[in-house]
């Protein structure tokens, strides 16, 4: 009997799968690596299992980072598996190669990079070429149970699923060719004069940066402007009223700051107030009835903006967010899109989703929801229903599927969904729009006022409604106003010129970004023209998100609040893009055509081989400029310090590679300077000033070694005998070095505290915080004490108030900038002083779960709450307590009975909890039941969900977990 194979990305897809399945084709068993029954064999990935490489004969192995061997361009490129997955590609592979196999189904996600994900797959399957069985696709919008199989029975051909075949193949290609060549070839430009400073750039990374950078340079250069402004306030019989001076007859020209309500000079301002002061004014007003209309349904971009607006998430929150509604919860249909309309044959589902709503129990959404219902709101409009605006996905709506259980961020994102859903149905907000002229001949001042007639959409969100109306915050705008007789005259009760600043263009904001991204750098404000530009956009909906955490990662960007400020990283990568004349990876229109492009192929109107000749092209270009490049410097706009050079008093100035001495006036330098980017982290112009004022800075993190290594150190420049000048060095703070040399330390700064080995002052030293009896002093030249801890621990700063905390009460606030040796991951902790050990420690948080009632842990957190009182007399007595609580010898634990759900998992042997999570790790490693992505999370298969209770669980919930399954003593 022949079967189907049915390959999905994730386990949690194929589990939603067999359980769609189950009513219309049979119970599935449950295998190691998958599902089957009669009809189907149900497996995943994990994300992506294979990925391109370059094939032996063409793939450099030594001396990558030089120009000798690029640019590289295969003809062809080669598989090779993701070394963390290989055990589940392999378990996929030998299922598509079973002889009952007979047609593979393509469940992975909708889009892109689902398809490219399973054709390599396949590809690898087959070595190397297609595995020759029969293919369709499975084309999901929704993940409820009753959308899955509507998607069985709309099976997608191979002809169908072609050119998006394509353009995920190309898109993959691309981005190799340009990210391998243009990061060897800058990192080999920048690594001439010795060392090594990588320099990633990419075929959408860099024209996003390029964004950044450009808009930063126009704040740099901004030059304010003083202007005025004439307010007046006006009595009428019926009451007061503000106005605003303006001109007439101004005409917009090429000054772009110029308005018509702003004057130049406070003479002409004061000038016109003393005119009108006092003096009777003419009224002529206009009403007129105006509508504002809903915005369109969310795509993810638009998503994404609003909740970075409103909420302050990142763009990467908001797309796990929205994952997660709509993979685990099953709330939300596909985020991924681009699309902001329903198919034209979506009515109904969209009055069902109504229906749910409006007997949902959330009592904050479901009056509007019957509302629109009892009013029949839901109707067809092509606004909100048309097949020409849908491409391979509709927008983002809840589904018909109520959710429950969801966390505070997945309720915000959830609510936000739903709100702009109901908002497109409802009728438009109606406004009566009055502009009342004031005027005192011959100057004019004009009030706006805006009154909300109906409500209609703005309903929905209550109080929120007065920020929505447009102007509602302008001070002169949005106010009822009092009003005012046919042919009254009214009194200018004040004026007053107010003296204001033009200020410089705003730094970007996700949110902004985003947008910006998704017009490629074009400023778009109207709705349906940015839907008209997304197709040339950089990068998709899918993958701006990584895009920004990727510049985020490498330090070309910071975020500051909710500002993104480009660093001098990102400066000195576009002075040498520029420099090059590599426009391709600097401007964002280009590769928004790019984009445009793939999507033309993605319809079968461009081939993959025209779209690839001309990156090839773009890549030999671009390598060829750099290779060839033969001045001394990248012309660019450089810096002077203020500081002068330590060794001669010169004038410091910058330039491409190096902080240079140039000499006093008409001289020449002395020969001191120092690199911009010492182990391939690049000064900020102030951290080279400080440099060069205070001979040293730091600690500073963000350093390479040449292994590639991030570490941490102070930057000092010292006197070099030899060479007669100053050159820079790192200092990494062994303070062993002062009590070797007998050199005696003398405290500048105030105490943070009482050491908790011996109670004298702790203070700052070097890189470290260190007790004073822990160095050689004035006072005590032998040292008595050991007490050290450093100043930058695993990357995380520790600020002068944490270390503070921590000798007052025992630990710090829990730290979130971690960064483990071992996985290179970021984590969260305390820190707390370990009496057992003698030294500061990790004190990780507890889990979210709260422990079952009479858990020894509910012991320890009654006698730790006892101590707390005697914590501020005895530093650190808390975490000590705990501490020793913890290193103490105990009893063994007696065995205790599982449950049926655990014995199915560990056996039904009587176990001490250690024992079972022992037992628990063996299976979750033997299944590889770890989230690839996340190793601290555990992805369950039935057998754990019997015991989690859920899809999947953290590593340190594990054993309050397994206590709620261990019975009574055996």
């Amino acid at each position: 009997m022949t079967k189907t194979l049915v390959i999905a990305e994730k386990p949690s897809v194929a589990q939603d799968i067999v359980r769609a399945l189950t009513p219309v084709a049979g119970k599935f068993e449950k295998h190691e690596d998958h599902f089957e029954n009669d009809r189907y064999v149900v497996t995943s990935a994990v994300g992506h299992l294979v990925e391109i490489q370059a094939p032996e004969q063409f793939d450099v192995k030594r001396g990558k980072w030089s120009f000798a061997h690029l640019p590289v361009i295969p003809p062809y490129f080669d598989l090779k598996p993701v070394d963390k997955t290989k055990s589940r590609l392999n378990a996929v592979v030998k299922l598509a190669k079973r002889k009952d196999v007979t047609e593979l189904i393509n469940a992975c996600d909708a889009g892109r990079e689902g398809e490219l994900i399973f054709r390599l797959i396949e590809q690898y399957a087959g070595g190397g070429k297609p595995l020759g069985k029969p293919v369709k696709r499975l084309w999901l919008q929704s993940m409820t149970p009753q959308a899955i199989r509507d998607g069985f029975n709309a099976l997608r051909s191979e002809q169908q699923m072609a050119g998006l075949a394509s353009a995920a193949r190309s898109r993959s290609e691309a981005d190799w060719l340009v990210g391998i060549n243009g990061t060897r070839a800058m990192t080999a430009f920048n690594s001439r004069d010795g060392g090594f400073f990588l320099t990633t750039v990419g075929r959408v990374q860099t024209p996003t940066l390029s964004l950044v950078v450009e808009r930063e340079e126009k704040i740099r250069k901004f030059v304010s402007r003083d202007y005025w402004e004439i307010h007046a306030t006006f009595g009428a019989q019926a009451g007061e009223y503000p106005a605003k001076w303006f001109d007439p007859k101004w005409k917009k020209g090429e000054d772009a700051e110029a308005k018509a309500d702003r004057v130049w000079s406070a003479a002409e301002a004061q000038a016109i107030a003393n005119a009108v002061r006092g003096k009777q004014a003419t009224v002529t007003e206009e009403s007129k009835p105006t509508t504002q209309a809903s915005p369109l349904l969310f795509d993810l971009t638009s998503l994404q903006r609003e909740a970075n607006g409103k909420f302050g998430f990142s763009a990467k929150t908001t797309l796990a967010l929205a994952q997660s509604l709509y993979e685990r919860h099953k709330a939300l249909t596909y985020p991924r899109t681009d699309s902001r309309a329903l198919p034209e044959d979506y009515l109904p589902v969209a009055k069902q989703t109504f229906e749910m709503l409006a007997d949902s129990g959330m009592r904050h959404l479901a009056p509007h929801a019957l509302t629109a219902l009892n009013n029949n709101y839901i109707r067809p409009s092509k606004r909100i229903f048309d097949n020409s605006k849908v491409s391979d996905h509709f927008a983002i709506i809840p589904t018909t599927q109520a959710p429950s259980g969801l966390s505070e961020a997945e309720q915000k994102l959830y609510d936000l969904v739903v709100r702009r859903f109901m908002a497109v149905f409802f009728p438009s907000a109606e406004y009566t729009v009055t502009t009342r002229i004031s005027t005192v001949a011959p100057h004019s001042f004009k009030t706006e006022g805006k009154v909300l007639v109906k409500p209609g959409w703005l309903a929905i969100y209550g109080k929120e409604a007065a920020d929505e109306v447009e102007g509602g915050k302008d001070g002169d705008k949005g106010q009822n106003l009092v009003p005012v007789k046919p042919g009254e005259m009214v009194n200018t009760l004040q004026v007053d010129p107010k003296g204001l600043k033009t200020k410089p263009p705003a730094r970007y904001s996700e949110a902004t970004l985003l947008g910006a991204m998704e017009s490629a750098g074009k400023q778009i404000d109207d709705e349906e023209l940015r839907s008209a530009m997304q197709e040339k956009g950089l990068g998709t909906p899918a993958t701006r998100a990584a895009i920004i955490e990727g510049l985020l990662t490498e330090k070309y960007m910071l975020r500051e609040g909710r500002e993104i400020i480009p660093t001098a990283k990102a400066f000195q990568l576009m002075t040498l893009l520029r420099g090059l004349e590599v426009e391709e990876l600097c401007r964002a229109e280009l590769t928004g055509e790019w984009e445009y492009k793939l999507s033309q192929m993605e319809k079968g109107q461009l081939s993959r081989e025209a779209f690839m000749a001309e990156i090839a092209a773009m890549t030999e270009r671009m390598v060829k400029k750099a290779k060839e490049y033969d001045r001394d410097t990248i012309p660019g706009d450089y810096a002077t310090l203020q500081s002068p050079c330590p060794n001669c008093g010169g004038v410091v100035k910058e330039n491409y590679r190096r902080y240079a001495c140039v000499g006093k006036a008409g001289g020449e330098g002395c020969g001191f300077s120092f690199g911009k980017s010492p182990a391939g982290r690049t000064f900020e112009t102030a951290e080279a000033e400080q440099l060069l004022r205070d001979k040293k800075i730091g600690p500073l993190e963000g350093f390479r070694s040449k292994a590639g290594w991030p570490f941490t150190s102070e930057i000092v420049l010292k006197y070099d005998d030899e060479a007669h000048n100053y050159k820079l060095e790192f200092d990494f703070g062994d303070d062993k070095n002062a009590e070797e040399s007998g050199e005696l330390v003398e405290f500048e700064d105030a105490s943070l505290g009482a050491c908790p080995i011996c109670g004298s002052d702790v203070h700052e030293h070097g890189s470290n915080y260190v007790c004073s009896k822990a160095v050689p002093t004035a006072a005590q030249p032998t040292p008595s004490c050991t007490f050290k801890s450093g100043k930058i621990i695993l990357q995380q700063p520790v600020e002068r108030e944490q270390m503070t905390k921590l000798l007052e009460t025992g630990k710090t606030d829990l730290l979130d900038k971690f960064v483990s040796m071992r996985t290179r991951r970021n984590f969260k902790a305390h820190l707390a002083w370990d009496k057992e050990a003698g030294k500061v420690n990790f004190e990780f948080a507890p889990s979210k779960f709260p422990p079952r009632p009479g858990a020894a842990a509910k012991t320890v957190a009654a006698k730790a709450s006892k101590t707390g009182a005697a914590a501020k007399k005895a530093p650190a007595k808390k975490a000590a307590a705990k501490s020793t609580a913890a290193k103490a010898p105990r009893k063994a634990a007696a065995g205790k009975a599982p449950s049926a759900a655990l014995a199915a998992v560990i056996g039904n042997e009587p176990v001490a909890r250690p024992e079972a999570v022992k037992k628990m790790w063996e299976y979750i490693k033997a299944n590889n039941l770890q989230d690839p992505k996340d190793k601290r999370t555990i992805v369950a298969d039935d057998k754990l969900r019997a015991v989690f209770g859920k899809d999947s669980a953290g590593m340190f919930e594990l054993a309050g977990i397994l206590g709620n399954h261990l019975g009574g003593d055996a």
